[in-house]
Protein backbone atom coordinates (compact mmCIF):
# COMPACT_ATOMS: atom_id res chain seq x y z
CA UNK A 1 0.00 0.00 0.00
CA UNK A 2 1.12 3.53 -0.42
CA UNK A 3 -0.30 6.21 1.36
CA UNK A 4 -1.40 9.39 -0.86
CA UNK A 5 -2.96 12.80 0.06
CA UNK A 6 -6.37 13.88 -1.80
CA UNK A 7 -6.02 17.13 -3.79
CA UNK A 8 -9.63 16.28 -4.86
CA UNK A 9 -12.61 14.69 -3.69
CA UNK A 10 -12.25 10.60 -5.23
CA UNK A 11 -15.77 8.93 -5.21
CA UNK A 12 -15.13 5.68 -2.78
CA UNK A 13 -11.66 6.69 -1.42
CA UNK A 14 -12.10 10.37 0.25
CA UNK A 15 -12.07 13.86 0.72
CA UNK A 16 -9.33 16.64 -0.37
CA UNK A 17 -6.55 16.81 2.18
CA UNK A 18 -7.20 13.15 3.79
CA UNK A 19 -4.40 10.87 3.73
CA UNK A 20 -5.09 7.49 2.22
CA UNK A 21 -3.40 4.10 1.87
CA UNK A 22 -4.03 3.07 -2.06
CA UNK A 23 -2.84 -0.22 -3.84
CA UNK A 24 0.86 0.70 -5.55
CA UNK A 25 -0.90 0.36 -9.07
CA UNK A 26 -4.02 2.75 -8.44
CA UNK A 27 -1.62 5.69 -7.31
CA UNK A 28 1.05 4.84 -9.96
CA UNK A 29 -1.53 4.58 -13.29
CA UNK A 30 -4.67 6.92 -12.09
CA UNK A 31 -3.68 8.94 -9.20
CA UNK A 32 -1.06 10.92 -9.40
CA UNK A 33 -1.04 11.64 -13.06
CA UNK A 34 -4.51 12.77 -13.11
CA UNK A 35 -3.09 14.97 -10.35
CA UNK A 36 -5.90 13.92 -7.91
CA UNK A 37 -3.44 12.97 -5.50
CA UNK A 38 0.69 13.49 -3.93
CA UNK A 39 2.47 10.81 -2.44
CA UNK A 40 2.12 11.45 1.45
CA UNK A 41 5.49 12.60 2.33
CA UNK A 42 6.67 15.09 4.21
CA UNK A 43 7.43 17.71 1.76
CA UNK A 44 4.25 17.56 0.04
CA UNK A 45 1.98 17.64 3.32
CA UNK A 46 3.61 21.02 3.54
CA UNK A 47 3.12 21.62 0.30
CA UNK A 48 -0.54 21.00 0.39
CA UNK A 49 -0.84 22.49 3.71
CA UNK A 50 0.63 25.83 2.08
CA UNK A 51 -1.56 25.58 -0.99
CA UNK A 52 -4.67 24.07 0.68
CA UNK A 53 -6.70 27.51 0.83
CA UNK A 54 -6.23 28.05 -3.26
CA UNK A 55 -7.12 24.43 -3.42
CA UNK A 56 -10.18 24.32 -1.83
CA UNK A 57 -11.52 28.08 -3.36
CA UNK A 58 -10.57 26.74 -7.09
CA UNK A 59 -12.61 23.10 -5.96
CA UNK A 60 -15.22 25.67 -4.74
CA UNK A 61 -15.44 27.42 -8.17
CA UNK A 62 -15.49 24.17 -10.08
CA UNK A 63 -18.49 23.00 -8.01
CA UNK A 64 -19.99 26.08 -8.66
CA UNK A 65 -19.62 25.67 -12.37
CA UNK A 66 -20.75 22.06 -12.09
CA UNK A 67 -23.81 22.71 -10.30
CA UNK A 68 -25.17 25.30 -12.88
CA UNK A 69 -24.87 23.30 -15.91
CA UNK A 70 -26.40 19.89 -13.65
CA UNK A 71 -29.48 22.45 -12.96
CA UNK A 72 -29.76 22.64 -17.03
CA UNK A 73 -28.72 19.13 -17.54
CA UNK A 74 -30.74 17.16 -15.22
CA UNK A 75 -33.66 15.46 -16.74
CA UNK A 76 -32.12 15.24 -20.11
CA UNK A 77 -33.44 12.52 -22.56
CA UNK A 78 -30.96 11.54 -25.61
CA UNK A 79 -31.84 9.29 -28.14
CA UNK A 80 -29.67 6.75 -29.84
CA UNK A 81 -30.15 4.88 -32.43
CA UNK A 82 -29.01 0.95 -32.77
CA UNK A 83 -29.99 -2.32 -34.58
CA UNK A 84 -31.35 -4.37 -32.79
CA UNK A 85 -32.70 -8.36 -32.96
CA UNK A 86 -36.61 -8.84 -32.82
CA UNK A 87 -36.18 -9.40 -28.91
CA UNK A 88 -34.91 -6.19 -28.49
CA UNK A 89 -31.32 -7.19 -28.01
CA UNK A 90 -28.98 -4.88 -29.50
CA UNK A 91 -26.22 -5.74 -32.30
CA UNK A 92 -23.43 -4.76 -29.96
CA UNK A 93 -23.81 -1.89 -27.33
CA UNK A 94 -24.01 1.48 -25.97
CA UNK A 95 -21.11 2.64 -24.52
CA UNK A 96 -20.10 5.68 -22.17
CA UNK A 97 -18.78 7.09 -25.81
CA UNK A 98 -21.80 6.75 -27.14
CA UNK A 99 -23.72 8.38 -24.51
CA UNK A 100 -21.24 11.79 -24.35
CA UNK A 101 -21.25 12.30 -27.71
CA UNK A 102 -25.25 12.03 -27.85
CA UNK A 103 -25.09 14.33 -24.90
CA UNK A 104 -22.44 17.03 -26.51
CA UNK A 105 -25.22 16.74 -29.92
CA UNK A 106 -28.02 17.66 -27.22
CA UNK A 107 -25.21 20.92 -26.55
CA UNK A 108 -23.34 19.79 -23.00
CA UNK A 109 -19.96 19.32 -23.73
CA UNK A 110 -18.86 16.40 -21.63
CA UNK A 111 -16.05 13.44 -21.59
CA UNK A 112 -17.08 10.03 -21.71
CA UNK A 113 -15.12 9.48 -18.41
CA UNK A 114 -17.66 11.62 -17.03
CA UNK A 115 -20.09 8.75 -17.65
CA UNK A 116 -20.98 6.27 -14.86
CA UNK A 117 -22.30 3.14 -16.37
CA UNK A 118 -22.46 0.04 -14.04
CA UNK A 119 -23.09 -2.41 -17.15
CA UNK A 120 -23.01 -1.42 -21.06
CA UNK A 121 -26.67 -1.04 -22.62
CA UNK A 122 -27.41 -3.91 -24.55
CA UNK A 123 -31.11 -4.02 -24.67
CA UNK A 124 -33.56 -1.37 -26.53
CA UNK A 125 -35.62 0.89 -24.11
CA UNK A 126 -35.17 3.82 -21.66
CA UNK A 127 -32.02 3.39 -19.33
CA UNK A 128 -31.13 5.91 -16.29
CA UNK A 129 -27.45 6.63 -16.23
CA UNK A 130 -25.45 9.12 -14.04
CA UNK A 131 -23.15 12.14 -15.35
CA UNK A 132 -20.50 13.17 -13.25
CA UNK A 133 -20.32 16.62 -13.75
CA UNK A 134 -17.76 17.12 -10.64
CA UNK A 135 -16.13 14.86 -7.89
CA UNK A 136 -18.78 15.90 -5.68
CA UNK A 137 -22.21 16.85 -7.99
CA UNK A 138 -23.62 13.92 -10.39
CA UNK A 139 -26.75 14.07 -12.65
CA UNK A 140 -29.05 11.56 -13.95
CA UNK A 141 -30.12 11.86 -17.29
CA UNK A 142 -31.76 9.16 -19.71
CA UNK A 143 -30.67 7.18 -22.92
CA UNK A 144 -33.62 6.14 -25.11
CA UNK A 145 -32.30 3.84 -26.95
CA UNK A 146 -34.19 2.67 -30.34
CA UNK A 147 -33.97 1.43 -33.53
CA UNK A 148 -35.46 4.73 -35.07
CA UNK A 149 -36.27 8.23 -34.08
CA UNK A 150 -39.94 7.31 -34.61
CA UNK A 151 -39.41 4.57 -31.97
CA UNK A 152 -37.82 6.83 -29.84
CA UNK A 153 -40.43 8.96 -29.81
CA UNK A 154 -43.19 6.13 -28.92
CA UNK A 155 -40.43 4.73 -26.30
CA UNK A 156 -40.73 8.25 -24.90
CA UNK A 157 -44.39 7.90 -24.43
CA UNK A 158 -44.70 4.68 -22.61
CA UNK A 159 -45.47 2.73 -25.37
CA UNK A 160 -43.38 -0.80 -25.80
CA UNK A 161 -42.63 -0.31 -29.85
CA UNK A 162 -41.41 -4.53 -29.94
CA UNK A 163 -45.14 -5.00 -28.61
CA UNK A 164 -46.41 -2.50 -30.82
CA UNK A 165 -45.39 -4.43 -33.84
CA UNK A 166 -46.38 -7.55 -32.71
CA UNK A 167 -50.07 -6.29 -31.45
CA UNK A 168 -50.04 -4.89 -35.14
CA UNK A 169 -49.17 -8.02 -37.02
CA UNK A 170 -51.44 -10.12 -35.26
CA UNK A 171 -54.33 -7.66 -36.53
CA UNK A 172 -52.89 -7.56 -40.13
CA UNK A 173 -53.11 -11.66 -39.76
CA UNK A 174 -56.86 -12.77 -39.00
CA UNK A 175 -56.82 -16.74 -38.19
CA UNK A 176 -59.01 -19.00 -40.48
CA UNK A 177 -62.73 -19.03 -39.99
CA UNK A 178 -64.08 -22.10 -38.05
CA UNK A 179 -66.06 -24.49 -40.35
CA UNK A 180 -63.39 -26.11 -42.08
CA UNK A 181 -62.92 -23.64 -46.03
CA UNK A 182 -61.07 -20.53 -45.26
CA UNK A 183 -61.94 -17.59 -46.65
CA UNK A 184 -61.83 -16.96 -50.72
CA UNK A 185 -61.59 -20.83 -50.92
CA UNK A 186 -64.35 -22.80 -52.97
CA UNK A 187 -66.31 -25.45 -51.08
CA UNK A 188 -66.97 -28.54 -52.41
CA UNK A 189 -70.44 -28.22 -53.36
Amino acid sequence: MVAVVLLERVEKLGQMGQVVNVKPGFARNFLLPKRKALRATKENLAYFEKQRAQLEAANLKRRGEAEEVAAKLGGLQVVIVRQAGESGQLYGSVSARDIAEAVTEAGFTIGRQQVILDRPIKTLGLHELRIALHPEVAVSITANVAQSREEAEMQAKGIDPLRAAEEQAAVETPAAPEGGAAVGEPTGG
